[in-house]
């Protein structure tokens, strides 16, 4: 009678647990769910010119995303003050970042002349930086995901800070830099990222590409689930895309190991002056190369986008 009772007992406390446990589930994906209906601004043209077919996330098809970091104030509609393409391919675990300068000089689609890349967006919004960089680069920009650059300190600290391998010692608004592995929080990773008086513009997107790479590293640690609340707030307030909580489930299922192996890159090219205004040139050979690395990573016949 005795051990009768003990496993009743037992049981109903393995129910209990298993009840609460699907109430937190369910409370955290309802949560996810409510937050990416917050961010998601879908973009008003049809699917990309560059690609043939769509993408079949269980077939694992390798897709791109452009991460737009937007510098918005009162008044003005911004520029992009940061522009990082990144192509996933789940098939060989990898993910590459490319860093497009933001002074680069290039045909702005659907203004149909030449000025700094970074000012599509304030032509035409994510639409116009889309297409400006699908001619640019000749691959698809399958997803967007632009975020406001002053809530960066606030995604940084939702995930608890990030740590990062710093190769150039320097201060910043107050804050010190050591050489080395060091510890961010939001506000020191903000000015981090922003720093390159002392360097250049290739330095700041380093930078830059660094703190995104820790804010991924650290966003996809188990630990991370005690903060999803703070995450889950910062990132509905401040960040805007065209993935549907759907797609963003199906890419969490089928891609989520290309994380592990991220390798970064640069346009380079030469500063000159144009009427007066600073521009980067880039190289048609640099442009071509780094256009081959891409379609190669996202497994594009060569037939597929039109050669510039």
């Amino acid at each position: 009678m005795l051990k009768k009772k003990w496993f009743v007992l037992l049981m109903s406390i393995i129910g209990i647990v298993t009840i609460s446990l699907g109430i937190f589930t369910y409370s955290v994906y309802k949560s996810l769910e409510n937050t990416a209906t917050s961010m998601h601004s879908p973009l008003e043209r049809s699917n990309s010119d560059k690609r043939t077919s769509e993408i079949d996330f269980k077939k694992r098809d390798p897709l791109s995303f452009l991460i737009l970091g937007v510098d918005e104030r009162t008044g003005d509609k911004g520029r992009s003050d940061s522009m990082i393409l990144l192509t996933v391919n789940p098939n060989k675990k990898s993910i590459q970042m490319v860093s497009i300068p933001r002074d680069t000089r290039t045909e702005i689609i659907g203004k149909g002349f030449e000025d700094k890349i970074n000012h599509a967006y304030a032509f035409g919004g994510p639409e116009m930086s889309i297409a400006t960089i699908e001619n640019f680069l000749d691959i698809p920009v399958d997803y967007f995901i632009q975020v406001n650059m002053e809530s960066f300190k606030d995604i940084v600290d939702a995930v608890g800070g990030v740590t990062i391998n710093n190769k150039l010692e320097f201060s910043q608004n107050g804050h010190h830099f050591p050489l080395g592995e060091i510890e961010l929080n939001g506000e020191e990773a903000l000015s981090f990222s922003r720093m390159r008086s002392l360097d250049s513009d290739f330095g700041r997107q380093q930078r830059q590409r660094d703190v995104i790479q820790g804010v991924i590293n650290k966003g996809a640690n188990i630990s991370s689930i005690t903060k999803i609340d703070d995450i889950l707030d910062v990132l509905g307030s401040n960040v805007r895309t065209n993935l549907t909580f759907d797609e963003m489930v199906d890419i969490q299922t089928n891609y989520k190991d290309a994380r592990h192996n991220l390798t970064q890159y640069q346009i380079t090219g030469s500063g000159t002056r144009i009427d007066n205004i600073y521009y980067l040139i880039v190289p048609e050979e640099e442009r071509l190369s780094i256009s081959k690395q891409l379609k190669e990573h996202l497994e594009l016949d060569s037939q597929v986008a039109n050669n510039n």
